[in-house]
């Protein structure tokens, strides 16, 4: 059996941790939550309700939100919640992954530890862990800011494998835009179910060689397309005759940037198929994102890069005018069962 986290606070009085049973009712309570968390943190991110029903309102393979939720309350309110998923990684592993928060009141008095214990026992025990046919695996991924996350999980035996960073550029009046490698041109991708589907296919085939697992499924997919901020009209994307050969998925999170009284757009996915990779086409559709984003009124962009990106991307991003702005550790330990 793995070594399982055990919680060694005292009982805290009126605690009940709840499986959270299904619906998206919760949602508005945990929005707070999540946002107080990160702003005490100083991460500079807010989640909204409609964003949080979209995630408990979607069953996947890898995630039921009815058994991988668990709630924290303390006389009926909600303190905390946590979750589990899993996802095949391209390193060879099956890894379970496990998110949660405790409100900033909440937090020194022991809930987190009891939150990561009932997790952890939940992925040992989970059946997608018998069945898994590869090493198994406990992960994490929390903003270096984060300190007491980072403790709870240094604590529990885990330890960072991988760094990500979020990178900014502010400022869009000047956009240089590379020029599209010969035979692509960039147009809208339709709105019609062929369309998008193609589009996302070609994005998780983009992805399938970097670090780390996604899940693919049809009803990931569907989750996508339920997003409240998800607009095509935001994406650009690389043809080469019918064939996506890259694109950008950019978003406008609206109301984050109304509550932070800023105009920013996120670049959520930039990707280039590898038949069409080492021509220029990454640095032109990034030029052609910015242009768009300020269009549309934005005056900073945002992404996330893997830091040992293989491809360059951390090289090609500070060309384009991005700076590290924070950094992201995924924290591992190993996970065996009893056979």
């Amino acid at each position: 059996m793995t070594s399982v986290s055990r919680p060694d606070a005292p009982e805290i009085p009126g605690l009940v941790l709840r499986v959270h049973g299904g619906g998206i009712e919760p949602a508005a309570l945990m929005a707070p939550i999540v946002n107080a968390v990160n702003e005490a943190a100083g991460v500079d991110e807010l989640t909204t309700t409609a964003e949080l029903q979209n995630w408990l309102g979607h069953r996947t393979e890898a995630f039921d939100p009815a058994a991988d939720v668990v709630l924290a309350e303390v006389d009926g309110v909600l303190v905390g919640y946590a979750w589990n998923d899993w996802v095949d990684t391209s390193d060879g592993l099956r890894e379970f992954r496990l998110g949660g928060y405790v409100h900033p009141d909440w937090q020194g008095r022991g809930i987190g530890r009891r939150l990561l214990a009932w997790q952890e026992e939940r992925v040992v025990s989970h059946p997608q862990a018998a069945v898994a046919g590869r090493p198994l695996a406990i992960g994490t991924w929390t903003a270096e800011e984060n300190r007491s996350k980072v403790s709870l999980f240094t604590h529990a035996g885990y330890a960072p494998v991988r760094y990500f960073f979020e990178m900014l550029r502010f400022g869009l009046d000047e956009v240089d835009l590379p020029p599209l490698p010969e035979g692509i041109e960039v147009r809208p991708v339709g709105a019609d179910a062929a369309s998008l589907k193609r589009l996302w296919e070609a994005d998780r085939e983009a992805f399938a060689d970097h670090w780390g697992g996604f899940d693919a499924s049809e009803a990931s997919y569907q989750q996508w397309l339920d997003d409240p901020d998800y607009d095509p009209e935001l994406f650009v994307v690389a043809w080469d005759g019918d064939h996506v050969a890259g694109a950008v998925w950019n978003v406008i999170l609206e109301h984050e940037n109304r509550e932070l009284n800023r105009a920013r757009g996120l670049l959520d996915s930039v990707f280039v198929r590898r038949p069409w990779r080492g021509r220029g086409l990454a640095s032109s559709l990034v030029g052609h994102s910015l242009a768009l984003l300020r269009d549309r009124g934005m005056t900073s962009a945002v992404l996330g890069v893997d830091a040992d990106n293989p491809l360059g991307a951390l090289g090609l991003y500070r060309k384009a005018g991005f700076e590290v702005d924070q950094r992201t550790a995924h924290y591992r330990k190993p996970m065996e069962l009893d056979r």
